[in-house]
């Protein structure tokens, strides 16, 4: 059996021709505009409170949209963008050490492996500089240097200091930023809010995005909304991996209803591994904690020499250290990229170098930085998360170095958008984490927040306007063919999966697939175990409809079946995530094949044969699903072997 066809080239229509520099100027200007008095005609749905959603519900209710906004937390600024930590980038060049838009331009279509397009990563670093100054107007509390400027720092594949933070309460102090700027517009009554609210299914009419069919989560109440336009902007499916540095809830529920709809998934097996996480402790956890990238400007890494050397870290003198990044990577050190600094760990692991609890641990030091600058500066700088760890593990790492490992973080796959952010289903918009857009095979450092951010108070809000101008389109009923049968399939899923009434809890299934995407699907990869991985979620899903337990009932508050409802998609993402990277015979990113590498074991791609974005096509659970391939064009930075040395 064929595992997926080939079909028909996707191109993005809506990106400029022309100089890079201008191609967002002149997509602003010939985008088309809604005029103030028609923007109050016009509705909008927007799913998710986060940095995206957050920023996007505010300025498009701000611009004079009406605007109904869902989240499933019980309060919008528990989307899980506050955990993030360690900061955002901006091409200010403050520190004066030669950063610039286009370093910033070049340093992210080289960090993510040559597989992002040029033009969505201009815009972004473009966009970048206006970020910060919307987020001070706002009042975030940005760290300053002694003088009152803003004080930036350094993360992994970059040269310079662009990253803006909030000690390590980056992402915190964002939300509550964008989270003010909705609860102004809910106040004012321009944002209709829903929180406790999970979109379930996505209604297409007339082949547009028209409404979602959503279920109360306190009452189990069923409704459906409509609208001109569905936002998307719903995180990331690192989930699907059970252990992540993810909040539980996080799920790929929105988006893979969208694509079972005919919305393009575009690189899902681009899962971002995290080197800097506390390790895992035991079977009892349910998720991994991430320690900020910014610890790595300051914190040494190493391990023993010696394979099997169980001392304690005080007790293994400086000649016995092995300092691996810096020794492998001098220009970059420790703050090589992610891909790089967790592949890298993983190697001196699997030589037996590994320190903790099973060898799956390196050393975070911070002796060094700690005797160069004092206690009380490295506490300024990162005293929550020393409080963090050492509350986590009982180890107080001013004192004993702390253990981290790879872990998966962040998703770079998503579902397919052009440069407008549009998906090929007419007016349904996708923003943040849940596109593919802007960071290729790896993401940078603090560049998740900056890409949030941009897409919602700076991206979408011009670019839906050329959609929205042909509107308003026609009402949609709730007697409409589409709607009733939307509404009917979620009421049928909720029915089955009720009904089984089986043996096995929902988490001992998503445990279970976890370690096989974990195993075969993780940092490295090889035909064989992704052929295994495909036959092991296959057989692994056909077991889960028909021995889950999910007790209780559909009308009424049921984690349960919320839960059993996130881990059916993840099945049957994580069957389309092994064909991704079954299919993509290369190395690249944190993607390693064994297949594809250079002599001194780095990554090797393989330009010639997959430069270009796979957007993928549903046919049917358990159906091969269809290949759609958008070539990828390298004007300005050329691909090139990576070297971090």
């Amino acid at each position: 059996m064929n595992l997926w066809t080939e079909g028909d080239p996707v191109a993005d229509t809506a990106a400029p021709d022309g100089p890079i520099e201008t191609r967002w100027e002149r997509r602003q200007f010939g985008a088309k505009l809604v005029n103030p008095a028609n923007r109050r005609k016009l509705t909008i749905i927007v799913v998710g409170t986060g940095l995206a959603g957050g920023s996007a519900a505010a300025t498009l209710a701000e611009a004079g949209y009406r605007v109904r906004s869902y989240c499933y937390q019980d309060s919008p600024r528990r989307a899980h963008s506050i955990a993030a930590q360690g900061g955002i980038n901006a091409a200010k060049n403050y520190r004066n050490d030669g950063d610039s838009v286009y370093r910033l331009f070049y340093d992210t279509v080289k960090g993510g492996d040559f597989r992002a397009r040029e033009s969505n990563v201009y815009r972004l670093a473009q966009v970048s500089v206006n970020i910060i100054d919307q987020c001070v107007a706002q009042g975030v509390p940005f760290a300053r240097e002694y003088g009152g400027l803003l004080d930036n720092r350094s993360f992994g594949g970059t040269q310079v200091s662009r990253t803006f933070y909030a000690r390590g309460q980056t992402g915190q102090q964002l939300l509550l930023g964008a989270y003010q700027a909705l609860e102004r517009q809910i106040a004012a009554g321009n944002v209709e809010m829903h929180a406790r609210h999970e979109m379930l299914e996505l209604i297409v009419v007339d082949g547009r995005a028209r409404g979602i069919v959503v279920r109360d989560l306190v009452t189990g109440e069923i409704t459906t909304d409509f609208a001109d336009a569905v936002v998307l902007a719903s995180g990331g499916y690192g989930n699907v991996f059970f252990l992540s540095t993810n909040a539980k809830g996080c799920n790929v529920t929105a988006s893979w209803r969208a694509h079972r709809q005919g919305a393009l998934f575009a690189n899902p097996c681009y899962t971002q591994i995290h080197p800097t996480c506390i390790p895992e402790s035991g079977t009892h956890q349910s998720k991994l904690t991430l320690m900020s990238e910014s610890l790595r400007n300051d914190g040494r890494v190493w391990v023993p020499v010696e394979a099997g050397d169980h001392r304690a870290p005080a007790d293994i003198p400086e000649a016995e250290r092995d300092y691996y990044l810096e020794r492998i990577y001098p220009s970059f050190g420790n703050l090589v990229p992610r891909d790089i600094a967790s592949r890298a760990a993983k190697n001196v692991c699997d030589e037996g170098r590994g320190v903790g609890p099973g060898g799956l641990g390196v050393y975070l030091d911070f002796a060094d930085a700690i005797a160069r600058l004092g206690r009380s500066a490295v506490e300024a700088k990162y005293g929550n998360l020393f409080e963090m760890y050492e509350r986590i593990t009982g180890e107080d790492p001013y004192v004993t170095p702390m253990r981290i490992y790879p872990a998966v973080h962040y998703t770079m796959g998503g579902l397919w958008v052009d440069y407008d952010l549009q998906s090929n289903l007419p007016g349904l918009f996708v923003v943040g984490e849940a596109n593919f857009s802007d960071h290729g095979a790896n993401r940078l450092g603090a560049s998740a927040l900056m890409q949030g951010l941009a897409d919602g108070y700076f991206v979408l809000p011009n670019t839906i306007n050329d959609y929205l101008a042909a509107g308003p389109f026609p009402a949609v009923s709730s007697s409409d063919e589409a709607v009733v049968a939307a509404r009917a399939a979620v009421e049928n899923r909720i029915t089955s999966l009720l009904s089984v009434n089986g043996d096995r809890t929902v988490d001992s299934f998503h445990r279970e697939l976890g370690h096989i995407m974990w195993e075969y699907c993780g940092m490295e990869r090889t035909e064989e175990g992704l052929r295994k991985a495909i036959s092991l979620v296959r057989s692994l899903r056909e077991e889960f409809w028909t021995r889950v337990k999910v007790p209780g009932t559909g009308e009424q508050l049921n984690q349960n079946l919320e839960r059993a409802g996130r881990v059916a998609d993840f099945f049957e993402l994580a069957e389309l995530m092994c064909v991704d990277a079954l299919h993509r015979a290369e190395s690249c990113g944190g993607h390693f094949r064994a297949e594809s590498q250079t002599p001194d074991g780095e990554a090797l791609r393989h330009d010639d044969q997959f430069s270009y974005v796979a957007a993928w096509e549903f046919t049917g659970t358990g159906e091969p699903p269809v290949l759609h391939r958008e070539t990828l064009e390298f004007q300005y930075v050329h691909p090139s072997q990576r070297s971090y040395k």
